[in-house]
């Protein structure tokens, strides 16, 4: 008797009638599957636009995708029952929370669904437009701001919090500050709760900024630190050689920052490494705003610099007559202008034009200026030690309205919604109305009276620190019965389509 060696192989036709009967179980598997879509992010502010995918659905379907209950867009699906990279569109009206993404077969009514959250990022010092101003805000308003409430307060270590937050992805960051420590903390957006923190070697005075999962920070111990936004662990640090009170800014993968000793640079955000630095026999206590190419900062000799953000080299500058303590104010950007204060002996609001340096307009306050100012809707607020919160023409410089506090405003605005939001250092953070400056409520948040971080305000909750003497971060929100409710998961056989759209042709 023969021995086989092995396993008989299949016969041609054997291994035909396999190969046939698994292609009909996968084509089955699929043609039963049930339909499943997948968004291109699973966040974004008002007015993202999201790419949606879906398989799973009947061939050469039309397809409605549904924002909520509104018919956005109608697709084709292709003969395998798929499709991919069809744009919807958020409104700039949709309020910040959990919304949904419905695809329904228009004959059938057969659909897949997929949450979207609307939120905003405050990611550093200016935000990203350098001008202090959020347009995303929906759920605080001229007629219910008046009703915040404290939501949290989180004590940290060391004696002051100067740093102004940053708020990304549901995490708050802020830093405080102590001789010989600097203490960097992630706080749950929702309920104030440390999720970690990081301690650097001396005092930190600059406020965080957060990109790509990276938390970038300054401190008085001559280091720029790169932390992981998850963990807070050490991704990176680059030795700026002197006290940085100066805070980051990131563009386009590269990380902006000044220092005491008179340099700014340009770093690789990825990695740390030096592409430029800008030497001037100056200080820069201010922070950069990057538009359009430059780098626009402010030095203590009263100097404001134009820099190329890719070289660092000179465009221009501009002396700001008088001298004293210079400028402590960090510039705004806004359609061609950039703004700034002084706190010098001139002690006033300046107006120049980007591109050339040249003086557009100037305004007198009756004290320095080391408030950075915010530009909206045409306006220009900032504050001064002189106790006033001024709110400027944008164009001209004329006033358009003050507000008197009970001591310095060094902090800064920022303006939302109709309202501006600033700190005093009488202890009070005030929200005013942005176009009487008529004051709409108000909250003692430091008895030591040295209030100067600057708030913000994202999805409704306004984030500001306690300043000198109180090492905290306090959260303000609306009670939950005063909030704009938002209206829960569709069912799919309620949706009603609009039959007055016409395909839309996939993004490549």
């Amino acid at each position: 008797m023969k021995l086989s060696s092995g396993p008989k192989t299949l016969s041609k036709r054997s291994a035909s009638c396999t190969c046939f009967s698994i292609v009909c179980l996968l084509f089955c598997g699929i043609c039963n599957a049930a339909p499943s879509i997948v968004l291109s992010k699973k966040s974004g502010p008002p007015s993202s636009r999201i790419l949606v995918s879906g398989v799973g659905f009947e061939p050469n379907a039309g397809v409605d995708l549904y924002f909520d209950t509104k018919d956005e867009a109608l697709l084709m699906a292709d003969g395998s029952g798929s499709f991919s990279n069809i744009a919807v569109g958020v409104s700039a009206a949709v309020l910040s929370g959990t919304h949904w993404l419905s695809a329904v077969e228009r004959s059938g009514g057969t659909g897949a669904q997929a949450e979207f959250e609307v939120a905003t990022n405050w990611s550093e010092f200016h935000r990203a437009n350098m001008k202090r101003f959020n347009p995303f805000e929906k759920i605080l308003t001229v007629k219910n701001v008046g009703k915040l409430q404290l939501k949290w307060s989180f004590t940290g270590g060391g004696c002051c919090m100067f740093s102004s937050p940053a708020v990304v992805d549901g995490v708050v960051y802020a830093a405080s500050a102590e001789v010989g420590v600097g203490i960097v903390y992630a706080l749950d957006a929702r309920t104030g709760a440390a999720k970690w923190s990081f301690f650097a070697h001396d005092w930190i005075e600059s406020s965080p900024a957060v990109a790509n999962g990276v938390v970038y920070i300054d401190s008085y111990d001559g280091n720029l630190y790169a932390l992981n936004a998850h963990t807070g662990a050490k991704v990176w640090t680059y030795p700026v050689g002197d006290w940085a009170a100066s805070s980051p800014a990131v563009v386009n993968g590269v990380v902006y920052v000044a220092t005491d000793d008179g340099h700014v640079y340009g770093l690789k955000a990825r990695n740390g490494v030096k592409l430029w630095d800008f030497a001037a026999k100056d200080s820069f206590p201010s922070s950069p705003a990057v538009v359009d190419g430059v780098v626009y900062i402010a030095s203590n000799s009263a100097t404001l610099y134009a820099l190329s953000d890719r070289t660092g080299a000179l465009l221009w500058s501009y002396l700001i007559d008088g001298n004293g303590f210079g400028l402590a104010s960090s510039p705004a950007v806004s359609k061609g202008i950039v703004y700034v204060g002084s706190s010098s002996s001139a002690s006033k609001v300046y107006a120049l034009n980007a591109k050339t340096g040249h003086l557009v307009w100037s305004y007198p306050t009756s004290f320095w200026t080391y408030s950075s100012p915010a530009v909206a809707n045409g306006v220009v607020y900032i504050g001064s030690d002189d106790q006033n919160i001024y709110a400027l023409n944008a164009r001209t410089g004329a006033l358009s309205w003050k507000f008197a506090t009970g001591n310095y405003v060094e902090s800064s605005p920022v303006v939302a919604n109709g309202v501006v939001y600033v700190s005093s250092e009488d202890g009070y953070v005030y929200a005013l109305n942005a176009r009487t400056g008529a004051k709409l409520w108000s909250y003692l948040t430091s008895t030591y009276y040295e209030l100067q971080s600057s708030p913000v305000v994202v999805d409704g909750v306004l984030y500001t620190g306690g300043g000198y003497g109180d090492p905290s971060v306090c959260a303000f929100s609306l009670k939950r019965d005063a909030e704009p409710t938002i209206a829960g998961r569709p069912d799919v056989t309620s949706l009603r389509p609009d039959l007055a759209l016409k395909p839309s042709i996939p993004i490549e």
